[in-house]
């Protein structure tokens, strides 16, 4: 494989029953790239990142992940990846350090450095003055920036997120994407993100894959794939043509009720 290519699947297929929700999916993300995975609730994108990161066996096909195959090494792959999911995953009854100490702890890095590691990542996220405060009392865009801070805190080639600014407001949103830019200009870490928001997209994503009914049904940066419908064009266009035309604003009822409850969590 292309040293340059971090991520790469080939037919990864998964099967629910009788619902495919992830069909024949071919993908290449190279090294450093922001990419999206976009598309309507349904479309197969968290079922894609829980594939990618080990939570999920295939029902056929491969991928591979900073070099290893998924299904064949998970443990190498966990070891070289971090992961946002759409829940909380910072423990509230812990202080913003705490739950970078247990992190450090989980991912094996050596006790001499981690105070170092620790508050370096308080820093760099902008935590440090709340580091000690509960995390129960941080906002949602602060909540997000210590889940970043444990997920990126041994330095992964792979950074999974699912959806990283789902119920935060314009201003906590903003403050995210420029802690993503940073660590990629930082560590040179590929970044995989969902989104439903077409101007985070549009603002963050080197390039865009807009799946459809478990495959791709475009892909490129966020200016050619606009380009390719005309000078006016919005990526909310293209996500509409992908669509079929309709966007999908609803989902099951377990993505209704995730999503409200991750949001009111956050607010």
């Amino acid at each position: 494989m292309d040293p340059a290519v971090v991520v790469r699947t080939s037919a990864l297929t998964r099967r629910f029953d009788t619902l495919v929700a992830v069909d024949h999916l071919d993908l290449e993300i190279r090294r450093g790239v922001i990419f999206g995975l976009l598309g309507p609730n349904g479309a197969g994108k968290t079922t894609t990142i829980k594939l990618l990161t080990t939570l999920l066996p295939a029902t056929s096909g491969a991928a591979w992940v900073a070099g290893f195959e998924v299904s064949a090494q998970p443990r190498e792959v966990r070891r070289r990846i971090g992961y946002v999911p759409q829940l909380l995953s910072a423990d509230g009854a812990l202080s913003g350090r705490e739950n970078l100490m247990l992190s450090a702890k989980l991912y094996g890095l050596p006790r001499a450095g981690r105070r170092e590691r620790v508050a370096e990542a308080l820093g760099f996220m902008g935590l440090t003055e709340a580091a000690d405060r509960m995390v129960r009392a941080y906002s949602g865009g602060m909540i997000r920036r210590l889940e970043l801070a444990q997920a990126m805190l041994h330095r992964p080639d792979v950074l999974f997120l699912d959806e990283p600014t789902i119920g935060l407001d314009p201003l906590a949103r903003r403050a995210v994407w420029e802690r993503l830019e940073e660590l990629r200009a930082r560590d040179h870490a590929t970044i995989l993100i969902t989104t439903h928001d077409m101007d985070e997209a549009d603002a963050l994503c080197d390039v865009v894959a807009l799946m459809h009914q478990g495959r791709v049904a475009a892909l490129g940066p966020p200016a050619e794939l606009k380009g390719r419908l005309g000078p006016e064009a919005t990526l909310e266009d293209v996500f509409a043509q992908v669509a079929g035309g309709t966007i999908e604003a609803g989902g099951s009822y377990r993505d209704v009720r995730r999503t409200r409850i991750t949001a009111r969590r956050l607010g």
